[in-house]
């Protein structure tokens, strides 16, 4: 049962929530100096995944990314046109082609992740590290979280 004290606290949770969406979207937490702004999230999401994971097919990609696969072909499509990512065929499978991070695109991802880096040191400036550590812990707690709900709804509501 939730009492008056966790509907208040749940209330003010989303309420901050919703303001750290509305901040990260007028800013795009895009870094600071030259590089700001200069990438848009799913672009930065994708060439991450990509770095992190290596090369993988559009499925793959999206099934990691939790999105559909035709999104994340309208996602890639500009990335490959300005070569930050290419298409090789599958060292296994010759038929099958996966997406990979070229080497302009593993360097504007640096640049990229070197100007949010900064944008998060700014912001969190005078914070401990022990702070630092416990609120990044929580958020990606929060985000799990949040993506293992998403994804038990269906377009309906919860999945019995």
């Amino acid at each position: 049962m939730t009492t008056h004290t966790d509907s208040a606290l749940l209330d003010a949770l989303q309420h901050q929530v919703a303001v750290f969406a509305r901040r990260a979207e007028q800013s795009r937490l895009g870094g600071v100096g030259q590089a700001r702004n200069s990438m848009d999230r799913a672009a930065y999401l994708l060439l991450n995944r990509l770095d992190q994971e290596g090369p993988m097919g559009v499925k793959a990609l999206a099934a990691g990314m939790g999105i559909d696969s035709s999104t994340v072909t309208r996602q890639v499509a500009p990335l490959v046109d300005s070569g930050l990512v290419s298409r090789a065929t599958h060292p296994e499978d010759g038929r099958a082609v996966v997406l990979q991070l070229s080497e302009r695109g593993r360097t504007r991802l640096e640049e990229v992740r070197t100007s949010r880096r900064a944008l998060m040191a700014l912001v969190t400036e005078q914070w401990s590290e022990e702070e630092r550590t416990a609120f990044t812990t929580l958020l990606t707690r929060f985000n799990a979280s949040l993506s293992d709900i998403t994804a038990s709804l269906t377009p309906m509501g919860p999945t019995s």
